[in-house]
């Protein structure tokens, strides 16, 4: 093994891994350094390790961010990463991170892993608090949740922001806060890691929604009867699948919906607007050249609400815009139908 190990300085005693290249990870890297956490960052791209170490910025994603010297430390090598923390950040996209999960030989069992990804793993077809426990043997209480609502843009702006961390052991949601105390961010904790997970997932579909309707100009009065449906769906696709007492209405689950469907900065949103406007789906995520967590998470969805039985009319007409290749315009016609 030869790993491109980009050092700047001897860590500190506080410490975090951050696993991933893309603005998410940026945004991540950047609230820690800020905490004065220092981070092993692992990055696949060499090129783009590379450049970092040269100029202290992600070449690829939020490239105004400059990181503070003597902050991080940059690898290639997912295993020197893991090896030298506890506490693991999952920041890829997740059509990518089971591959490197698999990379992953180091025990994760006494390992604390935050998960920041929205979405579910296709290959598993399971949330990633339920893959790392089930293949990885990682207790419940090690895993945690950050969610949103927040896009990493607003954070690289230093923009207010609020995030939700969820963990069944407080206290280790209670650390976690600590390592990203910033002048710009807000952060309040949650045990419904089940409900955020899927709430995290959910919101992207409907996501899409809004942007096709906005592409098939569709106007603001039928966006806020689309979005006020999609929270009553989302609420009731959570309840199904995890019937504890939680309130919908709080940032974690409807503000993160409402900052992904509305917000220029939402890339499934924007997948959506092309799509609505006649794009291929491969045409929209050439051009967008990002990742729309949304339409990985529309398949899977869709199978879990039919082995549930669970009614979502948006999910499905979403499903059948971009899996079974139907028209936006029919699909949508058919759709106002069953909104209220």
């Amino acid at each position: 093994m030869n790993p491109f190990n980009l050092s700047l300085i001897k860590a500190p005693k506080a410490s975090i891994a951050v696993l991933g290249g893309g603005s998410w990870a940026t945004a991540l890297v950047k609230i820690f350094t800020d905490s004065k956490t220092f981070v092993h960052w692992y990055m696949r791209n060499e090129q783009q390790a590379h450049l970092l170490k040269k100029t202290r910025k992600n070449p690829s994603y939020l490239s105004s961010v400059k990181f503070r010297p003597g902050r991080i430390s940059v690898s290639t090598d997912i295993n020197e990463v893991v090896t030298k923390c506890d506490w693991i950040v999952m920041a890829i996209p997740s059509a990518f991170l089971g591959s490197e999960l698999k990379k992953i030989k180091v025990s994760l069992t006494n390992k604390v892993i935050v998960s920041g990804v929205k979405g579910i793993l296709p290959e598993s077809k399971l949330l990633i608090g339920d893959y790392l426990t089930q293949y990885f043997d990682l207790p419940r209480e090690q895993f945690l949740v950050i969610s949103g609502p927040s896009h990493a843009e607003e954070i690289a702006l230093e923009r207010l922001s609020y995030l939700t961390i969820a963990c069944e052991k407080k206290e280790n949601a209670a650390c976690l806060k600590q390592m990203m105390q910033t002048s710009y961010l807000r952060v309040k904790l949650s045990a419904d890691v089940i409900g955020i997970e899927y709430a995290a997932t959910l919101k992207n579909i409907y996501a899409i929604a809004s942007g096709i309707a906005h592409g098939l100009n569709y106007g603001d009065n039928f966006q806020s009867v689309l979005i006020s449906n999609s929270v009553r769906e989302m609420k009731h696709f959570i309840k199904k699948l995890s019937p504890q007492k939680r309130n919908i209405d709080e940032s974690a689950y409807l503000g993160d919906l409402l900052v992904t469907a509305y917000s220029g900065f939402s890339r499934n949103r924007r997948f959506g607007n092309m799509i609505g406007k006649g794009y291929s789906i491969k045409s929209a995520q050439i051009e967008m050249n990002m990742i729309a967590e949304g339409y990985y998470a529309t398949e899977l969805i869709q199978g879990i609400t039919i082995s549930k039985q669970i009614t979502t009319p948006i999910i499905n007409a979403i499903f059948e815009i971009l899996y079974l290749k139907k028209d936006p315009k029919r699909s949508f016609a058919r759709l106002v139908n069953k909104l209220d």
